[in-house]
């Protein structure tokens, strides 16, 4: 989707305050090829709610890392279902098993943990952005969750010029939290992700 960096503000300021299936259902209005990715990590399961509320084919890219805890393993099973999400699975081209033997996890200030990263997480995104080329990528991306994203807003543009929509940016966990009760959603809290180690560090996919 072809907008300038002021109209992006402009939107921004608009939509701040405005419910989110709204902005969801504006953006998919105004795109041609829409993707949501998830990682079923804790609150990922209100925009999974939220997208597929409005549209529920929508293509749900979920880049499994092979990682995973089993409570996020059961709990994606039970999103798929009970969602009837349109799941695109990724995985890494190499198995967590054969990784394990030669590389491990490798810490945040070992020089393999960027090959790490590049394995579990980065080829296998870039791989599915590619097949399916949208134009707008849906995200749960918050306000207070890491530095790189305490500068983004509700929209804002990829490098590779993929209008990223994130509707829940403003929510805090209070806020995400009425909004799963009073749809009866569950939540899970016990979630790993290897690249990350810190919570307040960027996993890669959206600096």
């Amino acid at each position: 989707m072809a907008l300038t960096q002021e109209e992006i503000q402009n939107l921004n300021r608009q939509f701040k305050g405005i419910p989110p299936e709204e902005i969801i259902s504006w953006a998919i209005g105004h795109g041609k090829k829409s993707v949501v990715t998830t990682n079923f990590r804790p609150y990922e399961v209100a925009i999974l709610h939220a997208v597929t509320e409005v549209d529920n084919n929508i293509p749900v890219i979920w880049c499994d890392t092979g990682y995973n805890t089993p409570q996020t393993y059961k709990h994606a099973e039970e999103l798929i279902q009970r969602l009837r999400l349109n799941v695109q699975l990724y995985v890494p081209k190499q198995t967590s098993a054969h990784r394990d033997a030669i590389m491990g996890i490798p810490q945040i200030d070992d020089p393999r943990h960027a090959e790490f990263t590049e394995q579990v997480k980065l080829e296998p995104f870039r791989r599915a952005m590619a097949e399916h080329k949208p134009d707008v990528w849906f995200t749960n991306l918050r306000k207070g969750q890491t530095a790189h994203r305490d500068s983004l807003d509700v929209l804002s543009m990829s490098k590779d010029g993929v209008l990223k929509v994130s509707p829940f940016y403003h929510w805090s966990d209070t806020q995400l939290d009425a909004y799963l009760k009073l749809r009866n959603l569950p939540n899970e809290h016990k979630y790993f992700d290897p690249t990350k180690v810190l919570a307040n560090r960027e996993c890669g996919l959206h600096t």
